[in-house]
């Protein structure tokens, strides 16, 4: 479960329906190892250090977290959702290294005046002022990451979106030759993911290219993912190659997988329990599993920032 990041020193912290019987219990039981369930806690190997990285251009620093001790960059970088790259937490870590991230460009389309190509390295230039180093959380699961990001809103507004783009949708790289969880059907490949015009524009919402200062390892959803800190993690597409200005409400994977389970919003909300688990609680990797749990805030403590958002809407209905 994503964890909020309070300033500055407070953290709080499957399985589709396709057509046949079988391959819905198949996908089942593929889906629940890559969801953890009953997993232990993540391995500390088969990374390298952080100084072995590239390191990244200087960043501002926020004050998200500034007083918080980032989880162990062991722990980030080898404990992952990542299906592209395999099943269950450790895969991804393993099955990295077939990732090739350059080049790398995101071609954006749709509702707009200027649809075109976005290269990696443009987002690695871009200006000092518009980079941001904040303190984030990753994947369902209690993490404290220095991620390195651009804020959404500045890399779309290039492209000049016009009045009927009501939504943004996502598309990551579809290659099971560099990607050996896309040779398992347990989804429909490519992963897909969608957020509201106002959502991707909040000046939370980022592309990140790097964490602890250093750019994306593949297992982190190299060359560059999204990262939404009032969701849960798996709106946090990785390894992202389109990016399209929709009128209409876009498909998302979990959404159309699970859609008793997994809205198109995916906002915590620690009122609404999944269908099988409490969603109250959460505990933070590293600790333990007998450590005390912590009390899930609403939209992960960012509810001053992004709860009007949200205003009218029944979020146990768009949930």
């Amino acid at each position: 479960m994503l964890i909020r990041i309070r300033r500055p020193s407070d953290l709080r912290e499957s399985d589709v329906t396709p057509e046949a019987h079988f391959r819905q219990r198949r996908r089942l039981l593929a889906l629940a190892a890559a969801a953890g369930i009953g997993a232990a806690l993540p391995a500390r190997a088969l990374v390298k250090p952080p100084a072995e990285g590239k390191a990244l251009p200087k960043r501002i620093d926020t004050d998200w977290g500034r007083d918080l001790e980032p989880t162990d960059f062991e722990d980030v970088t080898s404990y992952n959702n990542f299906l592209e790259l395999g099943s269950g937490k450790r895969a991804p870590a393993r099955n990295a290294g077939s990732l090739r991230t350059r080049p790398w460009s995101i071609r954006v389309e749709g509702e707009c005046e200027k649809p075109g190509v976005l290269d990696i390295e443009d987002l690695l230039r871009m200006p000092q002022e518009e980079r941001i180093y904040r303190f984030r959380c990753v994947e369902a699961w209690g993490m404290v990451v220095p991620w390195d990001g651009v804020p959404l809103s500045k890399v779309l507004a290039r492209f000049q979106p016009t009045s009927k783009a009501k939504y943004v949708a996502f598309e990551t790289l579809h290659d099971p030759k560099q990607m050996p969880g896309q040779k398992r059907d347990i989804i429909d490949w490519p992963y897909l993911e969608g957020l509201r015009m106002d959502e991707a524009m909040h000046p939370l919402t980022l592309l990140v290219t790097g964490v602890y200062g250093m750019e994306l390892p593949g297992q982190n959803g190299a060359p560059v993912r999204l990262v939404v800190p009032w969701k849960y993690g798996f709106k946090n597409i990785k390894s992202i190659v389109r990016i399209r200005f929709t009128e209409q409400q876009p498909r998302n994977t979990w959404a159309v997988l699970q859609p008793e389970e997994y809205g198109f919003y995916a906002n915590v909300n620690p009122e609404v329990d999944h269908p099988r688990w409490s969603q109250k609680y959460e505990r933070r990797i590293g600790e333990g599993l007998f450590a005390r749990k912590h009390r899930t805030l609403m939209f992960n403590g960012y509810a001053e920032e992004v709860a009007h958002l949200y205003r009218g809407m029944d979020l146990r209905r768009f949930f």
